[in-house]
C-alpha cells in the first residue's frame, strides 16, 4: 500500500471544521483505492500565533517542505486582527508561499445547474461557466519591499521579473492546451509598468502554444465581463492582487465562496507528483465558527486537487470530485446555499457517495 505524508494546517474560525471533512473524505478514499495518508497536525496563523509566538514557526515550513503535500483550513480572526501588530496570522500563508516556491494558484469556477438559486447572477448568464484562474502567487504587491506604515505613510511595490512571469505564463498555457485552448491574460497594461512587462511576455510565450488562442484584457474590464458573460473565459491568467480579487469575485458565479477549492503549486517534484499546498479560498469565517455550519465543499474539492497533482491518484481524485459534484447537486445542503446541513452531514453524504459501486444512485 502506498503512503503519503500529507502536513495538516488547520488553522483558525472553521478551518479545523472543513478540513476534518475533507481529511475524512481522504482517508475513506484510501481504504477504497489502496494508499493511506500519514497525516502531520502541525499549527498555523492565530493557532500558531498563541502557541508559539510566529504565524508559523520554522520547524512547520521544514516539516511541509519534507512532506508530499500540505493541507490548510484557514487563517485569521479578530483576536489577531490588530493591523499594526507586528505578527499576524496571514503572514503564515506568505512565508509558506515564497519559503517553499509556491509561485502558481490554481482556482477553478464552476457553475453547478442544480445551484443557480445560491448565485444573484441570472441562471441563463452562469449556465455552462467552467473557467480556471491561475493566478501568480509569489510576486506582486503582496511581496514587495519597501512597505509601511510610516508617520508619513505607506507603499506598496508592485515588482514583477521577466522570470517570474514567465513560468506562470507557461504553465497557463499548458493547462489551456489540455482545457478549450483558450487563454484570457489579464493586466493593466495601460497604466502599470508590470502590466506590460505581462503583456510583453505572453506575446513571446504565446507562438509556443500555437493550438491556444490568446486575448489581452484589462482586469477593471474582465471584472466586468465576469459577471456578465462568464462563459466567454476558459484560463485565465494574471498576477498576484488582480488574481486574488477576480476569483473571489468569481464565487458569485459558482454561489458561495465555500465553492472554491485552490491548489498553490511550484516547480519541486515528489516521488508521486508536483509538491503543493491545497486551501479553500474562503477564510477563516470567524462569524460562523464553531457552529457547524460551514460549507466543506471547497476544502473537499482541494483534496482532489491535491489527490491528483500531488499524489498521483488520479482514479481516487475523480471519485472525489463526482461524489462532491453528486452532493452539491442533491443536497443535503449547508446554510450559505440555502439549506439547514451542518458540516458533518455534508461530508457524511460525501462518503456516503463514495462507499457506491460506481455508477449506483444513492
Amino acid at each position: 500500500m502506498t503512503s503519503y505524508r500529507v502536513v495538516y494546517l488547520a488553522g483558525d474560525g472553521v478551518g479545523p471544521e472543513v478540513l476534518a471533512a475533507a481529511r475524512d473524505c481522504m482517508d475513506a478514499l484510501g481504504a477504497n483505492h489502496g494508499f493511506s495518508v500519514a497525516w502531520e497536525e502541525r499549527q498555523v496563523g492565530g493557532a500558531a500565533i498563541d502557541a508559539e509566538g510566529a504565524a508559523v514557526s520554522d520547524e512547520t515550513v521544514e516539516a511541509c517542505a519534507a512532506a508530499d503535500a500540505v493541507l490548510l483550513g484557514a487563517v485569521g480572526g479578530p483576536q489577531w486582527d490588530d493591523p499594526r501588530g507586528a505578527v499576524r496570522p496571514e503572514q503564515a500563508i506568505l512565508r509558506l508561499r515564497g519559503d517553499l516556491g509556491l509561485f502558481a494558484n490554481l482556482r477553478p469556477v464552476r457553475a453547478v445547474e442544480a445551484l443557480a438559486s445560491a448565485s444573484p447572477l441570472r441562471p441563463e448568464v452562469r449556465a455552462g461557466t467552467d473557467l480556471l484562474i491561475v493566478r501568480e502567487l509569489t510576486g506582486g504587491v503582496y511581496f514587495g519591499k519597501p512597505q509601511g506604515p510610516t508617520a508619513l505613510g505607506a507603499v506598496d511595490t508592485c515588482s514583477y521579473t521577466r522570470h517570474e512571469v514567465e513560468r506562470i505564463v507557461r504553465l497557463a498555457y499548458t493547462l489551456a492546451s489540455g482545457r478549450r485552448h483558450h487563454l484570457t491574460s489579464v493586466d493593466k497594461a495601460n497604466v502599470m509598468a508590470t502590466g506590460r512587462l505581462w503583456r510583453e511576455v505572453v506575446d513571446e510565450v504565446a507562438p509556443e502554444f500555437p493550438d491556444v488562442v490568446t486575448v489581452h484584457a484589462l482586469v477593471d474590464s474582465t471584472a466586468a465581463i465576469l459577471m456578465s458573460d462568464p462563459t466567454r473565459f476558459d484560463v485565465i491568467v494574471t498576477e498576484n492582487l488582480f488574481g486574488d480579487i477576480l476569483s473571489d469575485e468569481a464565487a458569485v458565479i459558482a454561489g458561495s465562496l465555500g465553492l472554491l477549492a485552490s491548489a498553490s503549486l511550484g516547480d519541486r517534484m515528489t516521488d508521486h507528483g508536483r509538491f503543493g499546498l491545497y486551501e479553500p479560498i474562503h477564510g477563516s469565517a470567524p462569524d460562523i465558527a464553531g457552529r457547524g455550519s460551514a460549507n466543506p465543499a471547497a476544502a473537499i474539492g482541494s483534496a482532489a486537487m491535491m489527490l491528483r497533482w500531488s499524489l498521483g491518484q488520479t482514479a481516487a481524485a475523480d471519485a472525489l470530485d463526482e461524489a462532491l459534484l453528486a452532493v452539491l447537486e442533491a443536497g443535503p445542503r449547508t446554510p450559505d446555499l440555502g439549506g439547514d446541513a451542518t458540516t458533518d452531514a455534508v461530508a457524511a453524504a460525501v462518503m456516503t457517495r463514495l462507499a457506491q459501486p460506481s455508477g449506483v444512485a444513492a
